[in-house]
């Protein structure tokens, strides 16, 4: 390895993967330097974009000896839309680096003694796997370098895709995307190529103006389609018109809505979806329970895996007949209701007041009444008087957001001592951070990471934590 120029660093080796998409090496005066877009093996030059005392990060300006593990990227796209950072990484590799990450993690920042890692679960599907995307309209198209340069190429198009990464006012223009299975390509191009015939404005990202916004799809694998248009405000001619236009063109839609959002951003927060034919929802099924999904609805977005994810939870959560089950963070109630089996009370707790009404209704549909849904954040409901109502947990099963579960939630669950706690995660940096504190009365006893999300960095991990048995005696 050689210094060419200030902050350039020519022929640095790719050492290994460490998290979330970054790659380490080291350079010349023993640095660590963080550097994404790599592969172990890479022969790279890097531009060293940030140094501090004990590390830098860097961007690769060029791939000199390609990693023999590089592999030809089948998406056209890849390397400029950000949703898949690994299609150039043989999923076999991807499945290893995913585990190592969770077991590194898991050692480095929780520092409880850990299980033997089971085997990570793949995907059988490693494309077409999604069953919900959303697109963005604009009126301004993402140009790569080469485009640019070609004066020809303006980037006032009217377009539909996805955001680029760290820029938010502009597009890139999709053609085929593989993470979601057909009419789904066809239904987004239909949309953008009516809107353009017709004359409807794209909205602007950075002026906030123009009519047609985002597109929601959800592609059930019971077959039931839901699409969600979203523009800036109610038009009759054009609302009505392209969602006549988009039913009649794809009779497969079981249910059309579309929602005006007149905010600055995206969130459907605060927003009143329209039906205009079906439902209103889609009905989703894992195993023998069915699911009831609106357009405001978190559900896992991968169907099948989310069957494993479930499986694994419920085969740690290890339920005996009359156990109670608190199911935190529960989202529409799909955990609990999944584990329902043996439980003679469910709790669950969320806090999206959306979310908990269409728990209540999953729970009605699969003919499960012992289950009662409560909103608020889990750090405020679940204090002593809430489970000295509800009764004491046998079980508590926690899947929290990305950022792991509040401190007061925490010391929450060490008061009431449940004897088994199976933690769903899709962050293992935050799990460990909450296993080291839940540590001072529970051992990691199973661990299972669980891939939901191929050709990304994105992992699933479930661990089962057992009461210590002296704090249990």
């Amino acid at each position: 390895m050689a210094k060419k120029q200030k902050n350039i660093y020519v022929n640095l080796t790719i050492e290994k993967y460490v998290a979330e998409g970054k790659c380490i090496s080291h350079l010349a005066d023993g640095k660590v330097i963080f550097i994404e877009h790599a592969i172990p093996a890479d022969q790279v030059t890097v531009l060293v974009t940030k140094s501090k005392k004990d590390f830098a990060q860097g961007r690769i300006t060029k791939i000199n000896v390609p990693s023999p593990l590089r592999q030809q990227a089948f998406c056209s796209h890849f390397g400029t839309c950000g949703g898949c950072q690994w299609q150039s990484l043989p999923y076999t590799q991807q499945l290893q680096f995913k585990q190592q990450q969770v077991v590194d993690q898991l050692t480095r920042i929780s520092r409880q003694p850990l299980p033997e890692c089971l085997p990570i679960l793949g995907c059988t599907e490693t494309e077409y796997y999604r069953n919900k995307l959303e697109f963005t309209f604009s009126n301004k198209k993402y140009l790569s370098t080469e485009e640019i340069s070609n004066k020809e190429i303006s980037p006032y198009q009217d377009v539909a895709g996805y955001h680029v990464r760290g820029i938010f006012d502009k597009i890139i223009d999709i053609d085929t995307c593989y993470l979601q299975a057909e009419p789904t390509n066809a239904i987004r191009n239909f949309v953008k190529q009516y809107a353009i015939a017709n004359q409807l404005p794209f909205y602007d990202l950075r002026m906030h103006t123009g009519w047609l916004r985002t597109m929601q799809i959800r592609l059930c694998k019971t077959g039931e389609l839901m699409v969600n248009i979203v523009t800036k405000y109610f038009d009759n001619v054009h609302t009505i018109g392209l969602c006549t236009a988009l039913q009649n063109n794809f009779p497969a839609i079981t249910t059309l809505l579309y929602t005006i959002n007149n905010k600055v951003n995206d969130s459907y927060l605060g927003l009143n979806p329209v039906i205009f034919s079906g439902s209103g929802y889609a009905i989703e099924q894992l195993g023998k329970f069915k699911f009831i999904i609106g357009p405001k609805s978190f559900f896992q977005t991968n169907t099948n895996q989310a069957l494993n994810l479930y499986q694994v939870t419920k085969n740690f959560a290890q339920l005996k007949e009359g156990d109670v089950l608190y199911d935190l963070y529960c989202g529409t109630g799909s955990i609990g209701i999944f584990c329902s089996d043996k439980a003679s009370k469910i709790i669950g707790v969320e806090m999206v007041e959306e979310a908990v009404e269409s728990a209540k209704e999953n729970a009605q549909l699969n003919n499960i009444t012992n289950a009662h849904f409560f909103t608020g954040a889990a750090e405020k409901i679940c204090d002593d008087a809430f489970f000295a109502l509800h009764g004491k947990p046998n079980v508590i099963i926690t899947d929290p957001p990305r950022a792991g579960m509040h401190d007061a939630l925490i010391q929450a669950l060490l008061r009431i001592a449940a004897p088994t706690i199976v933690y769903v995660s899709c962050n293992p940096a935050t799990q460990a951070r909450d296993v080291a504190l839940l540590g001072i009365k529970y051992n990691i006893t199973k661990l299972q990471p669980v891939d939901m999300f191929p050709h990304t960095h994105h992992i699933e991990n479930v661990l089962q934590l057992k009461l210590r048995m002296d704090i249990l005696n």
